[in-house]
């Protein structure tokens, strides 16, 4: 079977939670020959340690710490776009993105945090290729606030608001729908999360915790019926558990976070899935939520580190959605859609919002991703060994 999957492990430290992802695969059926797994770490890590760890589960895959990365820069002949993957950031998953794009063999993406296990009772990779191939009738949420909480099913009970979710947007009246799905439509399929929830460092002081984690847990009781944003409506999009197709990867660049002089950080798979979101509902494709859960076991850390690498942005989350909500209208494909949003961001009058030539400075990485994908489009690589 070809090597159709490539999953994306952005790791440091807990990089043996892929052992558990091939044992779910395999104890549910799924062919692991189609998996691939990369992992994306730094040159102080375990590298040869992971290698091993792959042999050991007989998976196909390869380990890119940062002097790795900059050889396959230079192999590709895209040194010059190294700067659009941020160093030592969650966002270095862009360059998983890089390296699925120059590898046309992969169809589908799926990033995976370390800190995340699969449960047991789920077909994991299963049910997000199923989720990707999804037609037929679905719940569709919105609100009149534009924004959809992703945790809705259970809000009156534990009032929690994923990470990125705009407070300006708080307090929405939810409208639920049923809608028609055609094969194809669905394009990312993110599976929401238990045990710790994903939230801000704000949201988690509020909930009484100063360990970064939580107070309040979430259970698979916490979820209902799998579901769809509405047209026209934002939802925050995690990268802990998420699959998509290859076809969005121009409109899914993990924006580039932590490594600026504005210090703005912890948006970059929020502010890529509220562009997603944007290219969607212009190209008429649809991201669908809810199953397969994961299980997330944030470490212990301070709450007042994660606000300090929040606070930078907190304000240009409430606003970046507006900036490109009329943003490719009529486009025809991501790239024209993505370019059109780059565009926004680099028109937004950076006097109006504190930090607000970080907007420009996004805009600027989006252009250069085009390029970039444009140049490893013209040499296609080979996946290693």
């Amino acid at each position: 079977m070809t090597q159709d999957i490539c999953v994306i492990v952005p790791t440091i430290r807990e990089y043996e939670c892929v052992r558990a992802y091939v044992e779910n695969a395999r104890a549910h059926g799924f062919d692991v020959s189609r998996l691939y797994f990369l992992l994306v770490t730094e040159d102080f890590c375990e590298t040869a340690a992971m290698r091993s760890m792959l042999d050991e589960e007989g998976v196909a895959g390869a380990v890119y710490d940062g002097s790795r990365r900059s050889e396959w820069y230079e192999e590709q002949g895209i040194e010059e776009y190294e700067h659009v993957v941020p160093a030592a950031s969650h966002a270095e998953t862009s360059f998983g993105l890089l390296y699925m794009w120059a590898n046309p063999q992969f169809e589908y993406g799926v990033f995976i945090d370390d800190d995340t296990l699969p449960h047991d009772g789920t077909d994991f990779f299963g049910t997000h290729v199923q989720n990707l191939g999804f037609e037929g009738e679905l719940r569709s949420v919105a609100s009149d606030e534009q924004w959809v909480n992703v945790l809705y099913q259970a809000a009156d009970d534990h009032g929690l608001y994923p990470r990125g979710y705009p407070y300006s947007a708080m307090d929405e009246t939810v409208e639920t729908d049923t809608v028609g799905i055609e094969q194809g439509e669905v394009v990312a399929s993110q599976g929401l999360w238990t045990n710790v929830p994903d939230l801000d460092a704000v949201r988690i002081l509020m909930d009484g915790d100063l360990e970064g984690q939580a107070q309040t847990r979430t259970t698979a009781a916490d979820f209902g019926e799998d579901f769809v944003a509405a047209r026209g409506n934002y939802l925050t999009v995690c990268s802990m558990n998420l699959a998509f197709r290859r076809e969005v990867i121009p409109a899914f660049y993990q924006l580039p976070m932590d490594d600026n002089e504005w210090d703005v950080g912890r948006f970059d798979d929020i502010w890529s899935g509220v562009f997603l979101k944007r290219a969607c509902d212009v190209l008429g494709k649809r991201i669908y939520n809810g199953d397969p859960l994961c299980e997330h076991n944030k470490a212990a850390r301070s709450t007042f580190d994660d606000l300090h690498n929040e606070v930078a942005g907190l304000e240009l989350n409430e606003h970046v959605w507006r900036l490109v909500d009329d943003a490719g209208a009529g486009a025809d494909d991501y790239t024209a859609v993505y370019r059109a949003m780059a565009d926004a961001l680099l028109d937004a009058d950076a006097q109006a919002y504190r930090n607000g030539e970080f907007f420009h400075f996004v805009g600027e990485h989006m252009h250069d991703w085009l390029d970039a994908l444009a140049a490893l489009e013209r040499v296609p690589a080979a996946a290693d060994d």
